[in-house]
């Protein structure tokens, strides 16, 4: 099962949208946990504009405000809940990993900046933990730290940086190691590791295999965090299109005359010998938007390099605003090309 979260600064807009679309399908996720969605009601068309079909299950905590704005959406073919609970900074679901038979708990997190509610935030997820009596994955913007390196000039935990270490170790959880990232959250010349996963001894255990890589961040100042466990990566590669397809002028007629030219072989056959000259087509009529998309994320992700490694000057941030801006454009052009 792969599962991620992202602080996406708000989720109004076509460009955020297609941006947690292109992160789904490009990482092929079966949860997504979204944080800052800035959106007080969730509706199924919302979750199905994101997600991008119906075969889903969700919930969510609303905005209230001041905090929270948490939504996690998940394949209901992998995942099945039998429970869930809700803070005002955290939302757990209970159910089953279904290949696996897996009992477990996800709890997608939003933590505040302030170390009084922080702590409070500590006590109702130990809580919560006792009360599911699963493995679990929190996950998500734990505003913290658990070394000194992962801030900026980092040399000494802070007192909450080491309350949180303390919270981690006497819940018995595994801080993952982050692959591929130094650095999660970017402004200006800051940054920070701020987005974690944690995961309970019994969750190891099963999967042995884990792993946590960052993503592009796109149109956020957070990276986007995945978590994979290699061994249920198998089976045959489903079937997938884009929204963009079709509402392509030619698509259909496209699909129709190949459909046609396969002649009488089984359906299945049919669709997959259909994955080659879709492939042609797509090339042929997206593949510049998906290269420029990502010649933005590499170009946005080379300055937070060289601010992670010290040089930032005052053009750095207005040049990473007009990459955010172009890569925006582009993200809204492929989905209503």
């Amino acid at each position: 099962m792969i599962v991620s979260s992202w602080n996406v600064r708000g989720l109004r807009g076509d460009g955020k949208l297609r941006m947690v679309k292109e992160l789904r399908n490009k990482y092929k996720l079966d949860m997504v946990g979204l944080i800052e969605t800035k959106m007080q009601v969730v509706t199924r068309f919302d979750v199905i504009r994101i997600w991008g079909n119906d075969g889903v299950g969700w919930e969510y905590v609303g905005s209230d405000g001041a905090s929270g704005e948490l939504l996690l959406i998940w394949n209901d073919l992998v995942f099945s809940m039998n429970n869930c609970y809700k803070g005002e900074r955290w939302l757990c679901v209970k159910g089953v990993m279904l290949k696996r038979r897996f009992n477990c708990s996800f709890i997608l997190v939003y933590i505040a900046h302030n170390r009084t509610e922080k702590n409070h935030v500590w006590e109702e997820l130990s809580y919560i933990a006792g009360l599911c009596q699963t493995p679990c994955c929190f996950l998500g913007d734990f505003n913290e730290i658990v070394h000194e390196g992962e801030r900026k000039g980092g040399t000494s935990l802070n007192r909450s940086a080491e309350e949180f270490k303390i919270w981690i170790q006497d819940m018995n959880l595994v801080d993952m190691p982050l692959s591929d990232h130094k650095f999660t959250w970017f402004r200006g010349c800051s940054y920070s590791r701020i987005d974690s996963a944690l995961l309970s001894l019994e969750w190891l255990e099963e999967f042995l295999e884990s792993r946590l890589r960052g993503g592009p961040r796109g149109l956020s100042d957070h990276c986007p965090i995945i978590m994979e466990n290699r061994k249920l990566a198998c089976g045959p590669r489903p079937f997938r299109s884009l929204d963009s397809w079709f509402t392509h002028e030619g698509f259909l007629r496209m699909v129709n005359e190949e459909w046609k030219g396969l002649g009488d072989k089984p359906f299945t056959d049919k669709l997959k010998a259909l994955t080659i000259p879709l492939g042609r087509w797509h090339k042929d009529k997206f593949g510049e938007i998906d290269k420029k998309i990502v010649k933005f994320e590499e170009e946005i992700k080379r300055l937070d390099d060289m601010v992670s490694n010290g040089v930032y000057d005052g053009t750095m941030e207005a040049r990473r605003k007009a990459l955010v801006t172009c890569c925006e454009r582009w993200y809204v052009r492929k989905e209503l090309h």
